[in-house]
């Protein structure tokens, strides 16, 4: 009877991968709905450790050579549940009904986009620059911007403050650098590259309205990084 049992050598690898991702992904909710619910915390910040743990998931994705299509499927999942949850309580920690920023769906549809034009290309890194910029730069800011932020301006009629802002330039540039530092070493065209992608997506960030960071700042970072990478390489 228990030979009947398939063995973990027997599962394909590919099932394998979605699985550790799915479950990596799932207790990324599990802990913010925890949070959410049990602990009577900002929903916001819940939005931001969803928003950071799952654009972490990049770098595994990567490391495990998922395959395109799974990204791809996965954004296009991802993107329809926060489409429905703004009008169902589905997450009421990530998205609460009726509210008017599209962030979380942009942030689905973003990750699908750039694995569709950097995974072909063998050009990893440049997708995981955009999501990371997104996730750690735009989180952190976020969260600093509220906590810390004694310097405002405005930026399309949006209130931003300069401590946020600054967080976006500083991580960044951190991620950008530490990626392409170990893609590329310790050459010029690796700070260089981190100096313009960091504020490219700082000035991306400053100027959005209704979550479309989401989308702008993750593409616009690994196109930035990317074609950058064309020019310096031709010099």
């Amino acid at each position: 009877m228990f030979n009947s049992v398939p063995s973990i050598e027997s599962i394909p690898t590919l099932w394998l991968q979605i699985a550790l991702i799915a479950v990596g992904l799932g207790a990324i909710v599990l802990l913010a709905e925890t949070l959410h619910q049990r602990t009577a915390r900002d929903s916001e910040i819940t939005r931001k450790i969803v928003h950071i743990g799952t654009g972490n998931v990049i770098l595994v994705a990567w490391w495990l050579q998922i395959p395109a299509w799974v990204g791809i499927l996965a954004s296009v999942i991802a993107g329809a549940i926060a489409l429905l949850s703004y009008y169902i309580p589905i997450l009421p920690g990530i998205n609460s009904v009726g509210r008017k920023s599209l962030g979380t769906f942009f942030y689905a549809v973003s990750i699908g986009v750039v694995i569709a034009w950097f995974w072909p290309l063998q050009q990893f890194q440049y997708a995981a620059i955009g999501i990371l910029v997104m996730a750690w730069g735009d989180g952190l800011a976020g969260l600093i911007g509220q906590k810390f932020g004694q310097h405002p301006y405005q930026a399309w009629g949006m209130q931003k403050s300069w401590e946020g802002s600054g967080t976006m330039a500083v991580t960044s540039y951190v991620v950008s650098s530490l990626i392409l530092f170990a893609v590329q070493g310790n050459v010029w065209q690796t700070w260089l590259m981190s100096i313009a992608i960091a504020f490219f997506a700082t000035v991306l960030e400053a100027f959005s309205k209704f979550g479309i960071d989401n989308l702008t700042v993750p593409i616009g970072s690994a196109a930035v990084g990317f074609f950058l990478s064309q020019i310096l390489t031709l010099g």
